[in-house]
């Protein structure tokens, strides 16, 4: 358990000219608030607080970062509450950031769990990219409350472990805090896992005897080699992998854990760099090179900072072997990260230089900030935390990294929202590629752009980050609005001037703020979308229009044609879709609708046509829902009759060769028959297939579609 002297000293070690004593008074505050607060284990909430502390003290982190790391509970431990003015007059405005960012959002409430999540996260992201404190804070928190997680239910663990291994162990790897990530990752894997991190850590100290002596031996040889060709200082190390990522790659290979030969990693530190390529040298004339296993991160670093090479050999047994050589400032950065850049500067403040380390967070959060939906918010947090793959260069040298299976498109919105929206071409390595092109690392991309282009819904088919599929996404949703709003406009005008009517008569007529809310619209311009978009109905606002009595009128004429109907207890068929049976009447005319389609085991919905019987539309059919409630009837399938029916379908495929006789003899080994197909290509090298098929009913036409999923080249097939 940490102490307020050990604190003290740890922070002295880097600190030695520091005032100390806003640490101290941190402490006398924190243990008045927290009097009396209590851990699920029953220890003080004090002795958590001060964990944290000495946790940031050991990552060498400024004088308000350590103060903030005790005081990070008073905004919701203390009883009666601290205010967050308190803590700003006491401590000053950084402390008060921090803790004020670092605190977790309860007092909002939400209507699920994933929408909680993500607003905390929202919320928690917008923090950091003001002050990356605030996550350095969050860190400790976390990975003190892992470790202390073993008296809290199991559920209870099992959702904290999830979020950790999702969210804040790829934060700690992004920011380059190796030691961080590493036991965030092996404690969750210990709670989310709890029998096959048992039966690791068996095997693992099983093997130990053997791993000691084998990490000796290798040490031996290395320090012999590179002595003997003139290396003068170094330290090498040899530690165990940790043991997440020896369970991640018995998942990836699906191999038992004595093929995993790489268990050890090995770290060569020298003095100056260009003794880093040396040792690379004399290594490779030692063991084979394994192929494709080869990182420079001198010559281009992660976007943390992080220096390194890498290379993975096979060793004197014939097992795998990675070695990492870096110097001695490199390797402090690649344990430490950004935490080092971060660290104390003789009492300086933090500079604006610094802050560019952390473009990329600030990248992040713009990039989110317009994701409305919680899932899909949540997803392309996670998307875009996972630890880059490869790294590919500008024209320029500039270094870029990205998830494994990026193309140009994700290159180019990289650099910024208009180019990628431009794109209309990529080079690789000087070579003309198509955007679909999946990226290598080494690779030089330059972006060729056209005034003209603009972003195609099949571009989300092969896109791989978040960046680029939400700004996709919104230039997409932005036309079809802008579309649906002109489409509706013209409509509207149309159909007004049947009525001796126009826009601007509509309005002047008053009766505009009756019709938003009778069709539960926000504008005008709302009302014109939704119009544009087929929700709702010329007919319905007509109808809105129109005096009170000649809606009476017309009422009654729906009541006169309902009379009409044979008046027969019971359920009675239909006249011309026998398949139809329409509740409570017998012999009336019903036709299936063609603006919806629907097909045997949809839920349908009956309505009353002047002088054309019943039209069956599916139950949630937007022009059926825009209609007169008044004037639609209960049908349903006859279960004892069989038909077949129209169905339109829609596939997006890998334009090529031989897709439409695919295509068609899916269709057809389905037992369905063809009444149309039409290919159009589109942009990505993609083809758009719309066509019509006669199915017996909605189990039917779903094994159609499984069968179109699985052909080869076959993106997406749905009913359309």
């Amino acid at each position: 358990m940490a102490t307020i002297d050990d604190i003290i000293a740890r922070a002295k070690e880097y600190m030695p000219d520091e005032d100390l004593t806003p640490i101290v008074k941190a402490h006398a505050f924190a243990g008045e608030v927290y009097a009396g607060h209590h851990r699920l284990s029953g220890k003080p909430y004090l002795q958590h607080a001060m964990a944290v502390a000495y946790l940031l003290a050991t990552m060498r982190l400024d004088v308000p970062t350590i103060v903030a790391g005790l005081l990070h509970g008073v905004l919701k431990q203390a009883e009666p509450k601290v205010s967050e003015a308190r803590l700003r007059e006491e401590f000053g405005d950084d402390v008060a950031n921090i803790v004020s960012g670092a605190t977790r959002i309860t007092s909002v409430q939400f209507n699920s769990q994933v929408a909680y999540q993500a607003e905390n996260i929202r919320k928690m992201l917008l923090a950091m990219s003001s002050d990356i404190r605030v996550l350095l804070v969050k860190l400790a928190d976390r990975l003190h409350d892992l470790q202390s997680l073993r008296h809290v239910e199991s559920a209870k663990q099992m959702e904290f472990a999830q979020e950790t291994l999702e969210l804040y162990a790829p934060l700690a790897s992004r920011l380059g805090i190796d030691w961080i990530k590493r036991e965030l990752e092996d404690l969750s894997f210990s709670y989310l896992h709890p029998e096959e991190f048992a039966k690791l850590s068996r095997s693992i100290q099983t093997s130990l005897p053997d791993r000691e002596a084998y990490v000796e031996e290798i040490k031996a040889l290395l320090s012999h080699h590179l002595s003997e060709n003139g290396i003068g200082q170094f330290r090498i190390l040899g530690r165990p992998k940790h043991l997440y990522s020896i369970y991640k790659k018995l998942l990836a290979q699906n191999i038992p854990i004595e093929k995993v030969y790489d268990k050890v990693a090995f770290r060569i530190i020298v003095r100056e760099l260009k003794e880093c390529y040396e040792v690379l040298g004399i290594i490779h004339s030692i063991w084979a090179p394994i192929d494709g296993r080869f990182k420079d991160f001198i010559s281009h670093p992660k976007a943390n900072g992080y220096k390194s090479l890498h290379t993975s050999v096979v060793g004197p047994h014939g097992d795998f072997m990675e070695i990492q050589i870096r110097t001695e400032d490199m390797d402090r950065i690649a344990q430490e990260g950004i935490a080092a850049h971060w660290a104390y500067k003789e009492g300086k403040a933090v500079t604006s230089k610094d802050v560019k380390l952390f473009k990329w967070l600030k990248q992040l959060v713009q990039t989110l900030q317009e994701l409305e939906d919680p899932k899909e918010f949540l997803d392309a947090v996670k998307g875009e935390l996972y630890e880059d793959d490869i790294y590919v260069l500008t024209p320029t040298g500039e270094v870029r990294g990205f998830p494994r299976g990026s193309t140009p498109l994700d290159f180019a919105y990289s650099i910024h929202t208009q180019v990628g929206h431009r794109c209309a071409g990529a080079k690789i390595n000087g070579q003309i590629a198509q955007l679909k092109t999946e990226l290598a690392n080494g690779d030089v991309v330059e972006i060729i752009t056209a005034p003209g282009q603009k972003p195609h819904r099949g571009w989300l088919a092969f896109v791989k980050t978040a960046r680029a599929k939400s700004h996709i996404k919104q230039w997409l949703n932005q036309e079809e609005r802008e579309k649906s709003l002109t489409v509706g406009r013209e409509l509207c005008e149309r159909e007004l001037r049947k009525h001796n009517l126009s826009l601007k008569k509509f309005i002047k007529t008053g009766h505009l703020k009756e019709v938003l809310k009778a069709l539960s619209c926000n504008s005008l311009d709302d009302l014109m979308r939704k119009v544009g978009s087929g929700k709702i109905t010329m007919p319905a606002i007509i109808r809105l229009l129109q005096p009170a009595e000649l809606r009476e009128k017309e009422t009654e004429s729906v009541e006169a044609v309902l009379e009409q109907l044979p008046a027969k207890r019971g359920r009675g068929k239909a006249g011309r879709d026998e398949v139809i049976v329409v509740d409570g009447a017998d012999g009336v005319l019903t036709k299936i609708s063609h603006c919806c389609m629907p097909v045997p085991g949809d839920a349908i919905s009956g309505f009353i046509t002047a002088g054309r019987g019943i039209s069956v539309h599916k139950a949630n059919c937007p022009n059926l829902l825009a209609s007169d409630p008044e004037r639609r009837i209960p049908v349903s399938w006859d279960p004892a009759v069989e038909s077949t029916h129209r169905a339109p379908v829609q596939v997006i495929a890998q334009d090529q060769r031989g897709l439409l006789a695919a295509i068609s003899n899916a269709i057809s080994g389905g037992d369905a028959d063809i009444v149309n197909l039409e290919a159009t290509t589109m942009a990505g090298g993609l083809a758009r297939i719309n066509g019509i098929v006669e199915v017996k009913g909605v189990d039917h036409l779903v094994r159609i579609l499984q069968h179109l999923q699985q052909l080869a080249g076959v993106i997406e097939a749905k009913r359309k």
